[in-house]
């Protein structure tokens, strides 16, 4: 049964009222005695199952992910209150104005002409707020995954314009950072290879970007089918009495082509 929009006002009061009682006196005890740092990895264990359930396209999934993250938005929140910090009205006021300061062509009077001069206005007000910034790449977080950071500094400088003016010249760019793998890999040298092996992946993910593609995504979807058709491979040799290893390269080969063949995995 699906709540209407007219009611979540008042159904998020109910949900900080959820999560006070929580850590209350006589509430859980296992709530009680969490911090900021002890739940940290479920916030970003929930900001995962949200993704892969977008990724699955999974709607009641999705409605039952993002309520678990915004439980620990809330979770945060209150620890903070009890800190005397912040409360979760500050969190919601503060991102009420920001949003709505970041958006002058929609709150205000500015005329912009599309989304990538909204993006490059965005950078550039974020430089304007953040209080020590001199880059737009310094807002990336540090601890963000590789992959992830590649993309966000990538699209951050492209957002002003530092971009290639076409693909050809993306893929000119892969093909030679491959060619100096190559070089690096013929010297044997271990630093040069993981440095020339770092420039590679970087132009990988700058690539995906200009395609319009999410690398990790991307990637993510590439591990599963992996996985998916290695576990057929699995499952054909157990049905002969085998496993992968006690069968040569080329059984297991034969299997894998006979997966995508059939498009079982």
């Amino acid at each position: 049964m699906r709540s209407g929009t007219g009611n979540a006002g008042l159904l998020f009061r109910r949900a900080v009222r959820t999560m006070a009682r929580l850590r209350e006196p006589g509430g859980c005890p296992w709530d009680r005695e969490q911090t900021r740092d002890t739940i940290k990895p479920y916030l970003i264990e929930e900001a995962y199952e949200v993704a892969e359930a977008i990724d699955q396209k999974d709607d009641p999934a999705l409605k039952e992910e993002l309520g678990d993250l915004l439980f620990q938005i809330l979770f945060h929140a209150r620890i903070a209150e009890e800190e005397g910090s912040f409360t979760v009205a500050d969190v919601l006021e503060h991102n009420i104005e920001k949003m709505r300061s970041r958006h002058p062509h929609v709150f205000g009077s500015l005329k912009l002409k599309d989304s990538k001069a909204v993006l490059k206005n965005w950078e550039e007000l974020k430089i304007k707020e953040k209080r020590g910034r001199t880059s737009v790449l310094d807002g990336v977080p540090k601890h963000l995954p590789a992959l992830l950071k590649a993309h966000r500094i990538q699209d951050k400088a492209s957002r002003i314009g530092f971009d290639w003016e076409n693909i050809d010249h993306v893929f000119a760019k892969l093909d030679e950072e491959l060619s100096e793998v190559r070089q690096a890999v013929g010297k044997g040298s271990p630093s040069r290879i993981e440095e020339e092996l770092g420039d590679l992946l970087f132009s990988i993910v700058n690539l995906a970007r200009f395609l319009k593609a999410n690398p990790d995504t991307a990637l993510r979807k590439a591990i599963e089918k992996f996985v998916r058709r290695f576990k057929h491979i699995e499952g054909e040799l157990k049905k002969k009495g085998t496993d992968p290893s006690r069968s040569t390269l080329a059984e297991m080969d034969a299997l894998w082509e006979d997966a995508k063949k059939k498009r079982k995995v």
